[in-house]
């Protein structure tokens, strides 16, 4: 519909001699009465044409209303033009859709731009948790979502495995393995108390023996901190092919990183460019320069480097292979960190527009309206594996994807697991299952959805304001990517399953009229097609049966 309004909202502004229009933009009217679509076009360009914009509001409707799409063309406020399409139109479009299915359904904007979309990237020291699979379920939705857009995406995990963290994840295998043998070692004080360490330090007396007995860990460390890493590491792996997230492109180490010298050099180059200074026997980078609240170490009094220094290095890297767009996703508490990367940016010379940061909120675990605790077996955390045993991966998938990545989310398993109304999965779901067993019906009668149905018999006021909505969803996906917003989808997909399941309680689809019948499982059958397709782009099955 907007891409219809638009095509001949453009034809006006020809006829007015408008030769450089503005971008024109189409909104949804939140009162039904105020029409199907609305532009606010005309007060946008009363500068140009130098009349209130009333007066062109209704220069324009006079055009407009010749169309056969139009029913009604009203000016609202100080010069909103409101649209009604016909009947006629919406059935014709619906015929469309029935027809072209996924290609009618989609907008290109992306036009093969590129973008890198880097997201999870949990350190490799345990079990993924709630919190980071949240960040998977939202990056893995906006991937889907902006290459059914046009764009071409990369899928990239950066791995955190150069810093002290890792070792203190091979200390604390030590240390438990070395008590499985009664060796008094104590544990460190900022170890990883989870029980998979204790499980992990089980699985290496298992494979290695006795091989590493009071052995110190000056001289076996980096065994065991590689043997666990990888672990670690295969576990994440193994988690997120069970969440249903698709292989990442790019896998980037932050060893190699430094191993390839890249690290040094983007300090070097920094240096150059006299935005490295020495202070107390370290060195800063000039971060302030870009408009950051503070300056920043990156090389320490030891000589070591700071995290931020290989962060430097590691978006240096992205930035050099060529992405028209870079997006991260981060946890909430690193919002401090988008101001010290976009100066990074701007220091080598890349425009920060570049660069977008969706950040996610952690989850709060809900039962009968209070915390839950569930077994902790990562000691502080719930594990993904965890959650996806208890609900499954479509609905912590679809839960997570609910409510805007950076809001707070309670995630209540009461509701999540209910097979009824209160739980959005499920109503979703069984709207798309529901419409399976009726086209299945039709077919066991002999009647085929779509095939030489009249879809003008579908009058109805329900069954008109279906098909509007339907027609709307390759709006509803534009905006979504435009916005980076994945959410938008799951909102959508409420509202449509709400209105199908009232329009099934208050209609029979087959009945005694053969036409009539036919005309609403087309209708059926193009709910179908968009619940699928918008289920498929965030990452939740579309089941025919439940």
């Amino acid at each position: 519909m907007k891409k219809d309004v638009v095509f001949l909202l453009m034809k006006t502004l020809e006829a007015l001699c408008i030769t450089s229009p503005p971008s024109i933009e189409i909104e949804v009217p939140r009162e039904k009465t105020f029409g199907d679509l609305s532009t606010p076009l005309a007060m946008g360009i009363a500068k140009v044409l130098k009349k209130p914009p009333k007066k062109i509001a209704e220069e324009i409707a006079n055009k407009l209303q010749a169309s056969y799409i139009f029913e009604k063309v009203e000016i609202a406020g100080p010069g909103f033009i409101n649209v009604t399409f016909t009947q006629s139109y919406l059935h014709s479009s619906l015929q469309q859709l029935l027809s072209a299915e996924k290609s009618y359904l989609r907008e290109n904007i992306g036009n093969g731009k590129k973008v890198l979309v880097e997201f999870v990237s949990a350190n490799p020291t345990g079990p993924l948790h709630i919190g980071h699979a949240r960040g998977a379920a939202a990056g893995n939705a906006l991937c889907n979502l902006l290459e059914e857009s046009g764009f071409k995406v990369d899928r990239e995990y950066y791995i955190n495995d150069a810093g002290r963290q890792v070792k203190l994840l091979g200390l604390s295998v030590y240390a438990r393995y070395q008590q499985l043998l009664g060796c008094d070692v104590s544990f460190p004080e900022d170890g990883y108390r989870g029980r998979y360490i204790d499980d992990e330090a089980v699985a290496l007396l298992a494979e290695k023996g006795e091989g590493y007995k009071e052995t110190s860990f000056d001289l076996c460390g980096a065994d065991i901190t590689s043997w666990t890493y990888s672990r670690m590491l295969e576990l994440i792996r193994t988690d997120l092919r069970r969440f249903g997230i698709k292989e990442f492109d790019f896998w980037v180490s932050e060893k190699e990183i430094f191993s390839r010298g890249e690290v040094r050099d983007a300090i070097e180059s920094l240096k150059q460019n006299g935005l490295i200074y020495e202070r107390d026997q370290a060195f800063w980078f000039r971060s302030t320069a870009f408009n950051d609240d503070k300056d920043r170490v990156v090389i320490k009094r030891d000589g070591e480097y700071t995290y931020f220094a290989s962060d430097i290095a590691y978006h240096k890297n992205k930035l050099e292979r060529g992405y028209d767009i870079i997006v991260d996703i981060w946890g909430a508490d690193h919002h401090g960190y988008i101001p010290r990367i976009e100066s990074v940016m701007q220091a080598f010379g890349y425009d920060i527009t570049k660069f977008k940061v969706i950040l996610v909120q952690m989850v709060n675990l809900m039962k009968q309206g209070e915390p839950f605790q569930m077994s902790k077996r990562a000691g502080t955390f719930v594990t993904l594996g965890e959650i996806i045993d208890l609900v499954g991966a479509d609905i912590t998938k679809f839960i997570f994807l609910t409510r805007k990545a950076d809001s707070h989310l309670d995630f209540d398993l009461d509701v999540v697991t209910a097979t009824s109304a209160e739980n959005p999965v499920f109503y979703v779901q069984y709207a798309n299952a529901r419409i399976s067993s009726i086209l299945a019906n039709a077919r066991d009668q002999g009647i085929e959805a779509g095939q030489g149905a009249d879809l003008g018999r579908l009058g109805e006021s329900s069954e008109l304001g279906l098909i509007k909505k339907l027609l709307l969803y390759p709006m509803v996906l534009e905006n979504a990517a435009r916005t980076l917003e994945p959410h938008r989808i799951t909102f959508y997909l409420q509202e449509l399953a709400g209105m199908f399941h009232t329009y099934y309680h208050d209609h029979r689809i087959i009945g005694a009229d053969a036409e009539l019948s036919r005309a609403r499982l087309s209708l059926c059958k193009g709910i179908k097609i968009v619940l699928s397709d918008a289920l498929a782009i965030l990452g939740v099955s579309a089941p025919d049966k439940m």
